[in-house]
């Protein structure tokens, strides 16, 4: 079972994955998977990571959003076989050297014996230590090293830098391939405007994760997966609604298959499929709702492709 912590001394040996890990995309899974597979050989796998991301810690003034949430960030390494995640305070350590970093943090701490790591990772202060750095130290210190080259699609090298910018753009079904999932969240069901219910498609309401990176707003194919664990497919507008207005962006989906009870205070996750339509202001409700009934079609062809 995998456990979570802030830096502690491990009484086990341990293979450690290195890395901010934002969105968990391809290449992240190709180091996490590696170093999960030295659990055969009796070490602990181990995801050493940060609960802010540096490069917000070191330029708070530049907005930064994530791909996933922590729940997710977490879920997803505990399926990779990472048996404990440190979340480590990038504040206390930022002034570290990349020497001292490795000694301190890496070997004495969490006892690694085998180290896994992207092409690009850097550490210590200033970022200065880089994987040339980190061979030799490990070469000095009988520490295994395997530094994984970059993944690519097409002739895209897959980061999670351009995986945001494809889903800004909306461009949702290439992000997805990417990162090897689908991007949305899970979040508790609020009270809307019940517009949705006069119109007779009634809608789950959820605020944005706070920090997630935001989406083109929007129409979106989906799927819905409830607390009881039953998928459904969605219809999910991203956004203000600008036919009738809302105070703040929101994710509204209509599940057209869905006819049980109210859902509120419980929680749904709700992945994105493929990008409908952008956001419209519609001339009447009766207008609205024959484009609602559209592009829950087109929803359900998305969805029918994606689980047959």
């Amino acid at each position: 079972m995998q456990t979570t912590s802030n830096l502690f001394s491990e009484q086990q040996q341990t293979a450690v994955a290195l890395g901010f890990f934002d969105g968990i995309h391809r290449g992240h899974r190709k180091v996490l998977s590696l170093a999960s597979k030295q659990e055969q050989c009796g070490l602990l796998p181990v995801c050493l990571t940060f609960a802010e991301s540096p490069k917000a810690v070191i330029h708070p003034e530049k907005p930064f959003s994530y791909l996933m949430t922590r729940a997710d960030k977490l879920h997803a390494l505990a399926s990779l076989g990472i048996k404990r995640t440190v979340f480590a305070d990038f504040r206390s350590l930022m002034e570290m050297s990349a020497e001292l970093f490795f000694y301190d943090v890496l070997v004495i701490r969490l006892r690694a014996k085998e180290l896994f790591c992207g092409f690009n990772y850097r550490f210590g202060k200033g970022a200065k230590g880089n994987i040339t750095l980190l061979q030799r130290l490990c070469d000095e210190n009988n520490v295994g090293l395997t530094i994984v080259p970059p993944e690519k699609m097409e002739d895209d090298v897959i980061c999670s830098t351009l995986i945001k910018q494809l889903i800004g753009e909306g461009n949702v079904e290439r992000a997805n391939k990417m990162l090897d999932a689908r991007f949305g969240f899970s979040a508790e069901i609020i009270h809307g405007k019940r517009l949705g219910h006069t119109l007779g498609t009634p809608t789950i309401n959820q605020p944005p994760a706070k920090g997630l990176v935001s989406p083109r707003f929007g129409v979106y194919a989906s799927v819905v997966t409830l607390e009881n664990g039953t998928q459904y497919c969605g219809v999910t507008n991203v956004g203000v609604k600008p036919t009738v207005g809302s105070d703040a962006p929101l994710w509204e989906t209509w599940m057209p298959d869905y006819h049980g009870g109210e859902l509120y205070g419980q929680n749904a996750d709700v992945r994105l499929l493929r990008f409908i339509r952008p956001e419209q202001r519609f001339a009447s409700l009766n207008d609205l709702r024959a484009e609602i009934l559209r592009n829950a079609a087109a929803a359900k062809a998305v969805y029918v492709m994606h689980h047959s």
